[in-house]
């Protein structure tokens, strides 16, 4: 039986190493400039303006959305391997945190953060916020590469 389609080209001999490689990119450009970004609400890097750093947000959402789509392949090509797998499962969980994190910081404090000079220790709240968020993506980097240690030996798909 062939596979084709999007299942189809994953299953090429450079499919899937191709688009590891995207997904890598993808994260490097996401996790740079939130790194970046969180790490200078904590107070590191003082003499750099987070209004200077916000600017790479669009660099960091095309990083997310390159793995996002990435991602998205893998999970379609071999639902078997991911969709109960614990480490996909956590690293869902700590996006959607991550997710909920960035909307309530901009709802009520990225305004100050961003007032705030580039000598400036940003408000405490502001340094809550960018320590959940550098937690939940150092904890999807690591729920990533863990993924392949939970491949469950089972088949799930009855009718395959």
């Amino acid at each position: 039986m062939s596979e084709s389609g999007i299942t189809g080209l994953m299953t090429t001999t450079w499919g899937w190493p191709i688009a590891e490689v995207f997904h890598f990119v993808g994260l490097c450009l996401l996790f740079g400039t939130v790194a970046m970004f969180d790490l200078r609400l904590l107070g590191v890097a003082r003499g750099v303006s987070l209004r200077g750093l916000h600017r790479l947000v669009p660099v960091g959402v095309a990083g997310f959305a390159i793995s996002v789509t990435t991602g998205l392949l893998f999970i379609a090509t071999a639902p078997d391997q991911y969709l109960y797998n614990p480490a996909l499962q956590l690293k869902l969980a700590l996006m959607v945190l991550a997710g909920i994190n960035m909307v309530i910081f901009y709802a009520t404090t990225a305004r100050a953060a961003l007032a705030t000079g580039a000598d400036d220790l940003p408000l405490v709240r502001a340094r809550v916020f960018g320590a959940i968020s550098l937690a939940c993506w150092l904890g999807v980097i690591v729920c990533g590469r863990v993924i392949t240690a939970f491949r469950p030996p089972w088949h799930w798909c009855f009718w395959c």
